[in-house]
């Protein structure tokens, strides 16, 4: 299978002196269904367009942009995988050293904000072509949005780009439709009623208001009052349900940024048609060394997407929406089987799954209720009523896919959901006999209820069920394997009392973790509303906000005290709320990190999202 061109050489070697439409993308082109732009670029053509990918171009000089030269539609523009900010910098903004969507992990090449430099180099190279926005940076940052990295609240990434139009959330559906008009001759600022798109209008233009919206505080109300913020955040949360969402309008200066509705989630049958396209499975050869984020998931395949959970920090729902699209077993199992005759495929599936793995099949079971939900969580605060949870076919899927010839191994290792257990019985019969390896990943945050109701997370009750149903059954099956679990410092809510009370649950559980996730306020998220606002959202009541890098540094450190390298961090954590009388409980055995080889770090990419 012939690679999306990524030169004119490559371009012509296909017959085409001219491409449709062309991709710039802040990640390196890896063929593989797991990155955004390479599976649009392959729906595209499997459409009849031509298409062609710059991947990672160097932005200091505006001839890389020209390496395709002129689109004859547009070109679409993406950060890549993970918004640019977020690749860049750690919690505490010090710049990372590596970038696991870069030939050799190495740091550098992609900018800061690459949307914007991306966007500005191509209207220098072309000034008349159409620009259109992608990828998870431009979802959250479609509306006025707070930027921890600069601690102010930013304007739409649609105005600061300067470019024609943004595509939020899963592409496909809008992509296909904006391709297929301006191919049949239609002027894209005549195009203002695609879902899941955003586009800028004026009183008087030729891109007028629609009709019907609903208007949210405008950029310079939200930059000015925390309380429109907040009001802001509440209207744009009530209008994320595809099924009954309305237009949604934010002033910015004398223009407005209009928003569609999310498009609608992708049938079974369609699933099934994007991820059956031909990917070649593998990095473009022209890369001489190896992309960290392929080796990853290179043995993986993804069975479903979006997610019910509606964790407050996470980003997936707001990006892949809340509704889960499930692929056909069938599909799942024809692309395994494909999997297992490359030549490089070792016997071991890596995963099977989505954001969690055990929403596959998940689905509402009142098509009128789905249609005006506006629950954020389908799992929170308590499990709704009308879900159905897939149980019998997700535990049926991994048997068929482990049932595969040339397959020893399938893995589970995008997480699970793990409050669902006493609820799927088949499946977690199913993946605790055959699929941990070892290591089970889940995800309870914290372990101080106060919190994980920040979090949108069960609490600690319910975490510790599930710990003894699985030390129980391993030990039924005779199997050693181990918790591993993924736990967070410095939410909104958490207060450095919090943080003790959850370092001291772990070592009454017996558990120990090597990395913890430190809270970074993303752009569009419940959390980063919170922690910019410094209240909730929906009740206007005032949450704690850790917001000193010390105390950040400290709540760190209380959740890897088995470690000795924390030991005057701790110290001076429990000093801080008089409570040093827990220091020999929290420091008894500490051993260096060189010591400790029975848990896995918290793996640093996106689980599942582009």
């Amino acid at each position: 299978m012939a690679f999306i061109p990524l030169s004119r050489q490559e371009a012509l070697q296909r017959g085409w002196s001219e491409l449709d439409v062309i991709f710039v993308t802040g990640d390196a082109y890896v063929d593989h269904p797991s990155f955004g732009v390479p599976l649009l670029a392959r729906l595209l053509e499997s459409r009849g367009f031509r298409v062609g990918i710059i991947a990672q171009p160097d932005w200091r000089s505006v001839e890389p942009f020209t390496a395709l030269g002129r689109p004859r539609l547009f070109f679409g523009v993406s950060a890549g995988a993970m918004d640019s900010m977020v690749a860049h910098y750690t919690p505490a903004r010090k710049l990372r050293h590596d970038d696991a969507y870069t030939p050799g992990n190495r740091h550098g090449s992609r900018p800061n904000r690459a949307t914007i430099v991306y966007t500005a180099r191509l209207k220098e190279a072309f000034r008349d072509v159409p620009v259109v926005l992608g990828g998870i940076e431009a979802s959250l940052r479609r509306f006025a949005h707070y930027d921890y990295w600069e601690d102010r609240v930013r304007r739409s990434l649609l105005f600061d780009a300067k470019a024609d139009l943004l595509v939020y959330g899963m592409g496909e559906r809008p992509l296909l439709e904006l391709a297929g008009r301006m191919a049949r001759g239609e002027a894209l600022p005549a195009m203002t009623a695609i879902r899941g798109t955003a586009y800028s209008a004026t009183a008087r233009s030729d891109r007028p208001l629609p009709d019907a919206y609903t208007e949210i505080p405008s950029f310079e109300a939200v930059s000015a009052d925390k309380n429109a913020f907040a009001e802001a955040f509440r209207l744009i949360a009530g209008e994320s349900n595809p099924c009954s969402a309305g237009v949604l309008v934010q002033k910015h200066g004398d223009r407005f940024l209009v928003c569609n509705p999310p498009s609608l989630p992708l049938s079974e049958s369609e699933m099934d048609e994007v991820y059956q396209l031909p990917f070649a499975k593998t990095p473009h050869p022209s890369y001489r060394e190896p992309v960290p984020a392929y080796i990853q998931i290179r043995s993986s395949i993804t069975s479903h997407r979006g997610c019910g959970g509606g964790c407050s920090f996470c980003a997936i729902a707001h990006h892949q929406g809340k509704v889960v699209q499930s692929r056909s077993q069938a599909s799942v199992v024809a692309e395994t089987e494909r999997l297992a005759a490359m030549p490089w495929f070792d016997g071991t599936v890596t995963d099977v799954g989505g954001p969690s793995a055990n929403m596959y099949g998940m689905r509402c079971g009142n098509r009128t209720a789905a249609e005006t939900c506006r629950r954020a969580s389908c799992l929170y605060p308590e499990v709704c009523g009308n879900l159905r949870l897939g149980d019998r076919n997700a535990a049926a899927l991994l048997g068929k896919v482990r049932g595969i010839a040339k397959v020893a191994h399938v893995k589970v290792s995008s997480g699970v959901r793990y409050e669902l257990f006493d609820r799927q019985r088949e499946y977690f019969r199913e993946l605790l006999a055959h699929h941990v390896g070892g290591l089970l990943k889940v995800a309870p945050e914290h372990f101080v209820d106060c919190v994980t109701a920040r979090m949108g997370k069960p609490g600690r009750q319910v975490f510790e069920r599930f710990l003894e149903y699985f030390r129980r059954e391993s030990l039924r099956l005779g199997r050693k394997q181990f918790i591993v679990p993924y736990l967070m410092s410095g939410h909104p809510g958490c207060t450095m009392a919090d943080m003790a009370e959850t370092a001291l649950t772990l070592k009454r559980l017996g558990l120990k973790v090597e990395q913890v996730q430190d809270f970074t306020p993303t752009p569009g998220t419940l959390s980063t509303c919170m922690y910019h606002t410094g209240m909730d959202p929906y009740t206007g009541e005032q949450v704690y906000v850790a917001r000193t890098d010390r105390e950040k540094r400290l709540q760190k450190s209380l959740l890897l005290s088995g470690f000795s390298e924390e030991r005057r961090y701790v110290l001076e954590a429990l000093a801080s709320i008089g409570r040093s009388d827990l220091a020999a409980q929290l420091l008894g055995g500490a051993v260096s990190r060189g010591n400790q080889g029975t848990v896995t770090p918290r793996k640093s990419l996106p689980r599942k999202r582009r």
